[in-house]
């Protein structure tokens, strides 16, 4: 194994300063050998069988050296970065300060590599912290809202004939154009006045229409080809209908649950409201415990990682002479950078342990915030190398969970709250087979899906699409902050000289 020294340069940043010896280097050297016999063609030799005193003497030692080291490098700095307990979180920059003899390959390789690190800090006492949130009220009120939303599962849709009103659902036909050209169209789009949920400005057109009647209002698209872009929106209500609701009483009961009586659906919704009550609790609680750690806590950036995701982020939205919006894309990088710091500082002192049902739970429930099929989203997130840093955002989120379970949380009116429910449970689990079960659940799913496909005989039919429905967007600054730490070290490549002159 190569020597190493590390010195700090700063608390985000540190220099390592590699030594590899001739024996270390050997092993580089016969692949490097191996490799070139595999990409020169000499006449009279097969490929691959080159033997190295001709590629010596067409290709050069300088040039094998050179393969060799680019080879080797990344296992150099890895193992010199786990000698030294770094957490490596930036891309390495190498400088090869001095190279072997080209002739016999003698001398020692010395590498400089720079890299930002993690830096280390103190977490306060947790149980010395106490934090207020709102009190969980669990009213008339709020029940009858929870009962209503369940009635509404059961409701039926009856037409009416009267203007459209919040809360009814219209049948529509879509017909989106720019400058007088028809992009898209859509017939038949059931939708819920009031909820927003199809293009910016449709409430305010349709609210009021009646079945027959038409309009055009302007909105700008966003799926689609035309995405971001303003178009002409004609829309024609062919029905309006409202929701009947059903009868509360004890037939409901039976109908939406497993309950018998409409009394013990109450309660059944009385203590699913308090659950709720006791999640936004928890919820408001976490944010709350890591703005105070923050404030109590100096925790240092590295100046060049920030400036690189800044770039990378703005790059992605054509906006680098957007100055207002640097800063503020900056100010929100620092911020997560110096909440990852922390979190992972708790998740180590609390020896948190990620299990693979966590995992799964995990990968699955992105999945689908992503719109993407299990299986689909780890086959991304394996092309990426990306499983093992989602690893450690699980483990962020259990240590997050922990210490959450270790400070004061009272509500509005003094009450202590019981967040107990939402407090992790640690289980072991080594993170080499917590990832390859994340890899069992693509192929699990995958072999599903194709059972799936076997069966299905006839062809689904098309199904109605609006002009203007948004597809979930994929966070590129989320994926790049997941991105595993530990990167290849870009080396500085040297020409093919005399070690003397090297040496020099």
């Amino acid at each position: 194994m190569s020597n190493s020294t590390v010195e700090k340069l700063t608390p985000t940043r540190a220099k390592l300063t590699i030594t590899v010896t001739q024996d270390d280097l050997k092993p580089s050297i016969a692949h490097a050998y191996e490799h070139i016999a595999q990409d020169v063609q000499i006449p009279g030799f097969r490929k691959g069988k080159v033997p190295a005193p001709i590629i010596d003497q067409r290709i050069g030692r300088g040039a094998v050296i050179e393969h060799a080291v680019n080879e080797g490098l990344d296992k150099f700095f890895r193992e010199a970065a786990s000698e030294h307990s770094l957490r490596v979180v930036g891309r390495p920059a190498a400088d090869i300060t001095q190279w072997p003899n080209e002739k016999d390959f003698s001398g020692d390789l010395i590498v400089e590599v720079e890299v930002d690190v993690r830096p280390e800090i103190e977490v306060p006492a947790l149980s010395d912290i106490t934090l207020t949130v709102d009190a969980v009220e669990a009213d008339e009120a709020a029940l009858d809202e929870e009962l209503d939303k369940l009635r509404a599962r059961f409701g039926t849709l009856i037409p009416v004939d009267r203007p459209a009103a919040k809360g009814d659902f219209v049948e529509l036909d879509l017909v989106a154009a720019i400058d007088g050209t028809e992009i898209d169209r859509a017939e038949g789009v059931s939708y819920e006045v009031g909820s927003g949920e199809l293009l910016e400005g449709i409430d305010d057109a349709v609210e009021s229409l009646t079945a027959g009647e038409d309009t055009t209002f302007r909105s700008k698209l966003v799926g689609g080809d035309h995405a971001g872009e303003e178009a002409e929106v004609s829309v024609t209500i062919k029905a309006v209908k409202e929701r009947e609701l059903p009868e509360v009483d004890d037939d409901f009961a039976q109908i939406a649950s497993e309950f018998d009586t409409i009394g013990e659906l109450r309660d059944s919704l009385a203590e699913r409201v308090n659950e709720q009550g006791v999640f936004a609790q928890g919820s408001a609680a976490r944010d709350q415990l890591i703005e105070a750690l923050l404030e109590k806590i100096e925790i240092p950036v590295p100046p060049q990682l920030i400036e690189d995701e800044v770039h990378n982020h703005l790059e992605s939205e054509s906006r680098l002479e957007d100055d207002e919006h640097r800063a503020e894309v900056t100010e929100a990088s620092e911020k997560q950078f110096r909440t990852q710091v922390l979190l992972d500082t708790i998740a180590e002192q609390s020896d948190v342990q990620v299990s693979q049902e966590e995992l799964s739970q995990y990968l699955i429930q992105s999945a689908a915030q992503y719109g993407m099929a299990p299986q689909e989203f780890v086959e991304a997130l394996q092309s990426s190398n990306q499983l093992p840093a989602l690893v450690g955002e699980v483990a962020r989120n259990k240590a997050l969970a922990i210490a959450l379970g270790k400070v004061n949380v009272v509500d509005s009116n003094g009450k202590a709250v019981d967040l107990s429910s939402l407090v992790a449970v640690e289980e072991e689990a080594e993170e080499e087979a917590v990832v390859a079960e994340a890899e069992a659940i693509a192929d699990e799913a995958a072999d599903e899906e194709a059972a799936a496909e076997k069966k299905t005989a006839a062809k689904k039919p098309a199904a109605k699409k609006a002009p203007a429905k948004k597809a979930p967007a994929k966070k590129a600054d989320d994926a790049d902050e997941k991105k595993a730490p530990a990167k290849k070290p870009a080396a500085k490549k040297a020409p093919a000289k005399k070690a003397a002159d090297k040496a020099e």
